[in-house]
């Protein structure tokens, strides 16, 4: 794998994580609006529109000899097609987990996530973790378990979801490529793939069903803008910020989510559900504490 660039710690990256964890939480609704898009014809056009996106980008911030040049190096173009392949699969997944009903399962996942996070930083990045913090895992996981022993059935969705988006976020903080000309060629990438899946769909029986409402036309057209925002300030923040903080700010968007399972969807919560969430819940609260308590002495040290 390519060198892993230093990671900036002055901050910089959190707002950007912010807005795409809140975008991330609120995605439900946008899939409930396009509901009458079978999923996987709208994995597809979320393909294709994501492409015409990012290539307007790139040419608005004239990165197309970036583009050209991660799309042409033999060392870096491996491993954007295996970031392709995790995004594809946690997109696809994450939108069957909504559509199918089991919104909680698809929220647990990305609560999971920063469990895998904090691994992986600890083990692959040279991260390390104090004390509160390995104590916040040690809930978290104590969490997932719960959940495994009272809804196993939903489970490998979370596991599934939370694995993938992990890696996918890996893979793209080592490598030496911008954010944009990254999503760039992970959307050429997947663009054959659904091109494949859209001529399949058209010439069976039932055919595609884009053109038969306006209001949902116009909304699958936009989400090209609903995908490639996101993960372009998802990308930038996974460069610029410390991967296990990056995993524990992670909890805004399922925790939306959670929210709007109650909420909106008035999906029912199992009680290993609702115990697994209040372990992580808690795992959360002590994670946050600790980086608050942390970023007080630094402030304080700086000061004197």
């Amino acid at each position: 794998m390519p060198p892993l660039p230093d990671a900036d710690r002055s901050g910089r990256g959190l707002p950007y994580a912010l807005a795409a964890y809140i975008a991330w939480g609120l995605f439900p609704l946008y899939l409930m609006s396009v509901r009458s898009i079978p999923p996987v014809e709208l994995i597809g056009w979320r393909i294709l529109f994501t492409l015409p996106v990012c290539l307007l980008i790139v040419t608005f911030r004239r990165q197309w000899a970036d583009l050209l040049g991660a799309l042409f190096n033999r060392k870096v173009l491996p491993w954007l097609c295996l970031s392709s392949l995790l995004i594809g699969c946690n997109w696809t997944l994450y939108i069957f987990a909504i559509l199918e009903g089991h919104v909680y399962a698809a929220s647990l996942g990305y609560y999971i996530n920063p469990l895998i996070n904090v691994l992986i930083g600890t083990l692959f990045l040279g991260e390390s973790l104090s004390r509160q913090q390995w104590l916040a895992v040690a809930l978290a996981a104590v969490g997932v378990a719960i959940l495994a022993a009272g809804a196993l059935t939903t489970l490998w969705i979370s596991v599934v979801l939370a694995i993938s988006f992990a890696l996918y976020g890996l893979v793209r903080r080592t490598l030496p490529v911008g954010s944009l000309p990254g999503l760039t060629v992970e959307a050429i990438v997947l663009t054959a793939p659904a091109i494949m899946v859209m001529v399949h769909l058209g010439s069976s029986a039932a055919g595609l069903h884009l053109g038969n409402d306006t209001p949902v036309d116009i909304a699958v057209g936009l989400s090209g803008l609903v995908t490639a925002i996101p993960l372009l300030m998802f990308a930038i923040a996974a460069r610029r910020m410390d991967y296990s903080t990056l995993g524990f700010v992670q909890f805004i968007a399922p925790t939306v989510v959670f929210i709007l399972g109650l909420t909106v969807f008035h999906e029912p919560l199992k009680p290993a559900q609702l115990w697994s969430f209040l372990f992580i819940w808690c795992a959360i609260a002590i994670f946050a504490w600790d980086l608050l308590r942390k970023r007080r002495t630094v402030k304080t040290a700086t000061a004197t």
